[in-house]
């Protein structure tokens, strides 16, 4: 239920997302803020919050996240103001931070036998797909039938539900031994993020001279310059750098970022695309991108059985080759100011493909050249380049949309599909050998998306 508050909060909004900028008079910049605002602290804080669980217990952190969530949910709900809406985003997102990940932990923690856990594992994936899939049409009814508020009251009766069954039927668990705080590097971290996207984001406007976007970019070059060697000398860093070294976690990590900026440009585009320029309902954008939800939701456990008998290679080709099609085909069938909907659908349908295959290789890919200790380290850092690729794809689409350069979303969706295209090809372990080795690693679930 935790998942599924994260995973439909995101595909539900995005189709309320014209709806919202009627309503509260929002500029382009103002919608990805919306988003933005979430998907930025969601990343900053992922790491912190699970290391908080393993020291303070994990049911205390999830059931602080599962309030947090649904009071900022209620709240988002009675926004009166675009400013108050984004402060209200990052309220969701305080709480989103603690789900995911800790829920991983709780499963983790509670199935200790294999077959029961990959039976919860399986569940935990298929309401990811399920809330990919149905998010969009939900969204549209929603929207249709009681305006963009009514997409942040759903959250209320299933989190409250969660709230009682966690509660009722989670055990507590601490890890032995905790990580400790790292709160330098988590400042430099949310320095880095905040900072790069605001400029990104509000750059059109502003102009990339103007002093608050010089002082944004300076600021994020000074934290990440920073962050790099503070890390390297911690005996327990946030984030190690050494881990970079690697070619298949430095190409998972970058496949992940690329992937996700990719989807989040893709659902912000398309909502905008098909209500303001072919002037569509808003359930009618969501039945236009079921084939990419349907897709999204066909495609994981075929992905993740390629990569238990092959390796990760060819489920990141094909991930590879179905952005870019669809990136590609977009631009063409964009052009005409009457589109064939039967290619726009193609191309919905070849992103869903794409992006369905994505998610398994990611988190074996990355652990699959690290030691056995480090691979829930190599799954937490998968799971936040998830949601940077979330907020800059959004912040760089949206910072097209803005300029009105037409075709860019859709040229900068193909060249995020070439970038996991050649990452595939250059470090992707391929052979059955490779496979074999990584499944001797235990890869807990990444958050923010199924394996």
């Amino acid at each position: 239920m935790s998942v599924l508050l994260v995973s439909l909060d995101a595909t539900i909004l995005n189709v309320a997302l014209p709806s919202m900028q009627d309503d509260l008079g929002s500029s382009v910049s103002g919608l990805q803020w919306t988003l933005d605002a979430y998907t930025i602290v969601l990343a900053s804080l992922l790491t912190l919050a699970g290391s908080t669980a393993d020291r303070v217990g994990r049911r205390r952190v999830f059931q602080l996240g599962l309030v947090l969530f649904t009071a900022g949910s209620a709240l988002c709900s009675l926004a009166p103001t675009l400013g108050w809406l984004v402060a209200f985003r990052v309220v969701q997102a305080l709480g989103g931070c603690m789900l995911t990940p800790v829920a991983m932990a709780v499963l983790a923690n509670t199935f200790t036998e294999p077959r029961a856990r990959a039976r919860a594992i399986g569940v935990w994936g298929g309401v990811v797909g399920i809330s990919m899939a149905a998010g969009p049409i939900l969204g549209g009814v929603l929207v249709e039938s009681a305006g963009w508020r009514s997409v942040f009251w759903l959250n209320i009766p299933i989190g409250l539900a969660a709230l009682a069954l966690a509660a009722l039927y989670v055990p507590e668990s601490r890890a032995p031994r905790a990580r400790r705080p790292d709160p330098v590097g988590q400042l430099l971290v949310i320095t880095l993020l905040g900072s790069l996207t605001y400029a990104i984001i509000e750059a059109p406007g502003e102009g990339w001279t103007a002093p608050p976007i010089v002082v944004c970019l300076i600021a994020a070059a000074g934290a990440l310059a920073c962050f790099v060697p503070y890390e390297n000398r911690r005996t327990e860093p946030l984030v190690d750098p050494r881990l970079f070294r690697g070619a298949s976690f430095s190409g998972a990590t970058a496949t992940a970022v690329f992937s996700f900026a990719a989807l989040g440009g893709f659902l912000f585009a398309n909502t905008l695309y098909l209500q303001r320029e072919l002037g569509l309902s808003a359930l009618a954008t969501g039945l236009h991108l079921l084939p990419m939800a349907v897709l999204s939701l066909i495609c994981p456990p075929l992905s993740g059985r390629i990569v238990c008998s092959r390796g990760p290679r060819i489920p990141l080709l094909l991930a590879g080759a179905g952005i870019t099609a669809s990136g590609a085909l977009a631009v063409l069938v964009t052009r005409s100011a009457h589109p064939s909907y039967i290619l726009l659908s193609l191309a919905y349908a070849l992103f869903g493909l794409g992006f369905g295959f994505v998610n398994a290789p990611i988190t074996d890919t990355a652990v699959a050249g690290l030691p056995r200790a480090q691979a829930g380290v190599a799954a937490a850092v998968a799971a936040t380049s998830r949601q940077v690729g979330s907020s800059l794809g959004i912040a760089v689409t949206g910072a097209a949309i803005a300029a009105g350069a037409r075709p860019a979303p859709w040229w900068i969706i193909t060249g995020c599909g070439l970038a996991v295209l050649l990452l595939a090809a250059v470090t992707a372990r391929g052979s059955r050998h490779g496979a074999e080795r990584a499944a001797s690693v235990p890869k807990p679930i990444p958050a923010g998306g199924p394996t």
